[in-house]
């Protein structure tokens, strides 16, 4: 049965799109079946892996509202080595129209229950926002994974986000965990990125990852040549550090199977 993680963080502009693509690419380096859902209205996760979202015939939308499956809707990015559920401003829609529905937070889980032996990893891109989209995501996912730039105020965003996540496991989904915290952004150089950092290991332990995703110029071109930075610029530190982030995830995972076998 694949693993679902969210990748969430309700302050924008934290890596939330670049880390899935990435995420999502590096897996599949690794021969693991990916899929990637865009969640996010502005669709950059489906424009990131070269797919016009001005285009698309059918969207996540229309499988957040019934009117289509995931293996109807889902595209095969095979530059990318993985699948893609797409998305476009039609999401807007999806979360005005799910507010008179029943069962609306349990769309998605529904959605993707059918698919979800098809592949090995199936990762949410969030929208910036904790709406009925990211509720959505966080009652389907077995974890979330939470992207954040070591600065003072992503701190304050966090402690907001872990509430959800502990309203989302009360109420909807006991299994929901924090899969891991993702330092995005990082400069070094910084005093002040170095002392968040050091403030996150302290309070969160091994639910920090051990990789860091570094501040990268061809992390940041990759998504308008519609490519991860894995086939944009193999060797850039950007696309090495999800393939190591890649590589400390299925370790993780290694560990946990061997572990619930003992």
């Amino acid at each position: 049965m694949g693993k679902i993680i969210a990748v969430a963080n309700q302050k924008g502009g934290v890596g939330k799109t670049t880390t899935s693509i990435n995420l999502g690419a590096s897996l599949a380096a690794a021969k693991r079946r990916v899929l990637l859902i865009d969640l996010d209205p502005q669709g950059n996760a489906t424009m990131g892996s070269g797919v016009d979202k001005r285009s698309l015939e059918r969207s996540s939308y229309d499988v957040l509202m019934g009117e289509a499956t995931v293996a109807e809707v889902a595209v095969a990015v095979e530059h990318s080595g993985y699948s893609l559920l797409p998305a476009n401003s039609d999401l807007t829609g999806a979360e005005v129209a799910l507010l008179e529905e029943i069962g609306r937070e349990m769309r998605l889980r529904q959605a993707l229950r059918p698919v979800r032996d098809s592949y090995d990893y199936l990762i949410i891109d969030c929208p910036p926002a904790l709406n009925m989209l990211t509720v959505n995501a966080l009652v389907a996912a077995d974890s979330v994974m939470i992207p954040m730039q070591c600065e003072y105020y992503a701190l304050e965003g966090l402690s907001a986000l872990l509430e959800t996540v502990e309203k989302i496991r009360t109420l909807l989904n006991p299994s929901l965990r924090v899969e891991g915290l993702l330092r995005t952004m990082y400069d070094p150089r910084n005093n002040l990125s170095t002392q968040v950092s050091q403030q996150l290991v302290k309070h969160f332990g091994n639910k920090v990852y051990s990789t860091v995703i570094p501040r990268n110029v061809r992390l940041a071109e990759a998504p308008s040549h519609g490519l991860p930075a894995l086939l944009y610029d193999r060797n850039s530190s950007g696309a090495l550090a999800y393939l190591a982030l890649a590589g400390e995830i299925l370790r993780r995972d290694g560990a946990h199977l061997k572990a619930a076998k003992a």
